[in-house]
């Protein structure tokens, strides 16, 4: 039995989405959605635990487990995998029953992964179906449980991350060249002057610089220190190794994502008059730290910072 009320047709709750930005890998919060273990420490509020769970990732497998509140009364979630694209994509759909098995209400549940230079972007939504229109209103916690549940998720993601299996280190080098209508002098400036360099370095979007010096000599560091709109803190700390005037710039630099040290790299940028204008070259060394595997996202990322600089050139 579906339907535990008589009468007219429960009005059904408006679709739901929740996003939060984790300092982990895509396939770590993909897997934390996909295996037993990890589902049963953080799939709930707080407060709430899952005493059990059965998690079988693949189409039509179940999502099935059961979320026990402080005073010991048990809802299950019986749910199954729609679709499953890893580690870009779920669709779950899901029916919250009580302890007798009547369904209250369902959630087709999804979740994408998006690689981000935080680390990944993960964005739900639910669309809800009521089943019994005593329990319509239960729906309309489901954001305040989300929040609780996604922390719950980053203390899971983390969790993994500061295990020492999963020590591990993944090196990349890119080069990047790019032609400006300015004059050698003028891009060294934008790349070492503070104010000039705050016109186009760290302005990404939801971003709030919360840090920031800059003394570009040997010898002298930059830290920048930004906070995104979901409230993950990133840094960078760079140290300078050589500044040649209008010439050369060697640095090393680590990145942060809250605490967890993500990155350190070793960065060269040259720079010569070329055809009118200067010619900037590139080349950056990274090591990648404990399962941030970059995958190509900090080479992006670094290209339209480039982008952004030749940008702030133009004026």
């Amino acid at each position: 039995m579906r339907t535990a009320s008589e009468g007219q047709p429960a009005a059904q709750p408006r679709p739901l989405t929740v996003g939060r930005t984790y300092a982990a890998t895509r396939e770590a919060v993909f897997r934390a959605w996909t295996t037993a273990d990890a589902v049963k420490r953080w799939f709930c509020p707080t407060g709430y635990t899952v005493p059990e769970a059965q998690i079988e990732a693949r189409v039509g497998g179940a999502f099935d487990l059961r979320m026990q509140s402080p005073e010991g009364e048990s809802h299950w979630i019986r749910g199954r995998f729609v679709e499953i694209d890893a580690p870009q994509r779920l669709v779950i759909a899901m029916e919250v029953t009580d302890a007798k098995g009547q369904a209250l209400f369902g959630a087709l549940t999804t979740a994408g992964f998006t690689e981000v230079a935080q680390g990944t972007q993960l964005d739900i939504e639910q669309r809800f179906t009521v089943h019994d229109p005593a329990f319509a209103r239960m729906p309309e916690g489901a954001a305040a449980g989300w929040t609780q549940t996604l922390d719950k998720l980053a203390r899971e993601v983390m969790r993994e991350a500061d295990a020492p299996t999963h020590r591990s280190v993944v090196h990349s080098t890119f080069r990047i060249e790019r032609q400006y209508p300015a004059s050698p002098a003028r891009v060294f400036r934008a790349l070492t002057d503070q104010a000039a360099k705050d016109r186009w370095f760290a302005r990404s979007d939801g971003l709030t610089v919360v840090e920031r010096s800059m003394d570009a000599r040997p010898g002298g560091r930059e830290r920048v220190k930004g906070r995104w709109a979901g409230g993950m803190v990133s840094t960078f700390d760079a140290v300078y190794f050589d500044v040649v005037p209008d010439t050369r710039l060697v640095y090393a630099y680590e990145m942060h994502l809250d605490t967890r040290k993500i990155s350190a790299s070793l960065a060269t940028i040259d720079l010569r008059a070329h055809d009118g204008g200067t010619h900037l070259v590139m080349t950056e060394q990274g090591a990648f730290l404990d399962g941030y595997d970059d995958a190509g996202s900090r080479e992006r990322g670094t290209q339209l910072l480039l982008d952004a600089l030749g940008a702030s050139l133009a004026d």
